[in-house]
């Protein structure tokens, strides 16, 4: 059980082929123990090959068991389906909310899964194996399918009760979870747009919900979390539950997107008007598999409600500004010793079952970067013919491969005094920049390994 008290497309259609695929105390000692080491030329500053590199990432890297995850959109070809887990059908970019649910399940629950990513915004191309519909979907291992979020994260919990944890749906307070699961449906607004990357966000004239819209809806989610929160943060007290799963993904959004619409709305950090949600979004950031892999980030939230597509046709030009100086303020993301500390914690609680995820959020950063090197080389050199994105990068192969080894050895050594001057590496700032840029948060990798990436941004 998840106490309070316990606490591969990449950047675009760019980066990954479509092939299946005391405070100080803890920060030292974690450092030392996590951190990959470079045989380094101190006096040459040699930075070292891909093989090096590669070799210092290991055993992740090249875990034979890490999960199949297929883009079908890059990949339409019919894959053989696993008899012996579960493939999850979920939308490929990571927008969709319900397929989000099914997802945080198979993490939080670590049950073995495959994943198909389809393409949802309206006419994307599917693959003609997909029975068709909306994701998310699951193929059983028996190859019977099951869509609708919710029934598929009971079944996952039936299923995978005894063996995998947390129960989801504990007996002695199941239907306090069913009840507080129901309540979602009687909160959130009624009659907003549909969409998949702005839910509950706009109405159909374009223009956003009413501000009065939106804080009903805090309200009355808080007051809801109020009732059990003198057991614990989460909807049904201390322990993480069903209810939680089906909350989670829209109330990440709106703590994301909401303070881009309205002055006065910010529901993850107001804990004057909104105490019990303050203190859910920071019990959430406890719970591993969330917030290692499935949690998206404030910037990528951002940047889809800019999109234009089903259900989402761009944003009015205030709340496109108001984003923008959003960004503008949010800069690189530095982090205290303890806030450090605590990161390191929870990812080494989520690393330590799953060998092929990197030993810290840096290492699984490097990871994703040199499985897809060839990609991001190629999305670099194409951005900087076409658009001019690629403003004070390397546009020589060479000297853009440097700026990337010298990128991946900072990830991966966790910024340490050894591989400090890798920063002066010239491209390497603006590389991070670029792929900042580029990267969509959970898609390509999750938020803590995508901070790390925004640390060495220029």
């Amino acid at each position: 059980t998840i106490c309070v008290s316990q606490t591969r497309h990449l950047i675009a259609n760019a980066f990954i082929p479509s092939s299946i695929n005391a405070v100080n105390a803890i920060h030292s000692r974690s450092k030392r123990i996590h951190r990959c080491s470079f045989n380094l030329n101190s006096s040459s500053n040699q930075i070292p090959s891909w093989k090096d590199i590669q070799s210092t990432l290991e055993p992740s890297f090249s875990d034979p068991n890490r999960p199949i995850s297929i883009d079908s959109a890059l990949d339409p070809s019919k894959p053989n389906y696993s008899s012996t887990k579960p493939t999850l059908f979920r939308e490929r970019h990571g927008w969709c909310p319900y397929s989000e649910r099914v997802w945080l399940t198979l993490e939080v629950k670590n049950i073995p899964y495959d994943t198909i990513r389809i393409d949802n915004t309206g006419p994307g191309r599917k693959p003609s194996y997909f029975r068709g519909g909306l994701t998310p979907q699951m193929k059983w291992q028996d190859g019977k399918d099951q869509g609708e979020s919710m029934d598929l994260v009971r079944a996952l919990d039936d299923k995978y009760n005894n063996d995998h944890g947390p129960v989801l749906y504990p007996p002695d307070i199941e239907n306090d979870v069913i009840e507080k699961t129901n309540a979602f449906s009687r909160i959130f607004p009624k009659g907003a747009r549909p969409s998949s990357r702005a839910a509950f966000l706009f109405r159909w004239d374009g223009e956003p919900l009413w501000k009065s819209e939106f804080e009903k809806v805090l309200e009355d989610t808080n007051a809801l979390l109020g009732e059990t929160a003198s057991l614990g943060p989460f909807f049904c007290g201390d322990v993480f539950t069903a209810a939680d799963v089906a909350w989670a993904p829209f109330l990440e959004r709106y703590g994301a997107q909401l303070p881009c619409f309205h002055d006065g709305l910010n529901p993850r950090t107001d804990d004057e008007k909104y105490p019990h949600l303050v203190d859910w979004y920071n019990a959430m950031d406890l719970v591993p598999a969330y917030a290692c892999r499935v949690k998206g980030d404030s910037s990528s939230w951002r940047k889809v409600l800019s999109m234009a597509g089903y259900g989402n046709g761009g944003v009015p030009p205030d709340v496109s500004n108001r984003m923008e100086d959003m960004a503008l303020g949010e800069g690189n993301p530095v982090m205290t010793v303890e806030e450090q500390a605590k990161e390191e914690s929870v990812w080494k609680e989520y690393a330590k079952t799953r060998p092929w995820v990197g030993r810290t959020a840096g290492c699984e950063a490097a990871n994703v970067m040199l499985r897809n090197r060839a990609g991001i080389v190629a999305d670099v050199l194409k951005r900087a013919s076409t658009s001019g994105s690629a403003k004070g990068l390397p546009l020589e192969e060479n000297d853009l491969d440097v700026a990337m080894r010298a990128m991946v050895c900072l990830l991966s050594d966790g910024f340490s005094e050894q591989t400090e001057s890798y920063k002066e590496v010239p491209g390497v700032g603006a590389l991070a920049s670029f792929l900042d840029d580029r990267m969509c948060v959970p898609r390509d990798m999750g938020s803590m390994s995508a901070s790390c990436i925004k640390r060495l941004a220029a």
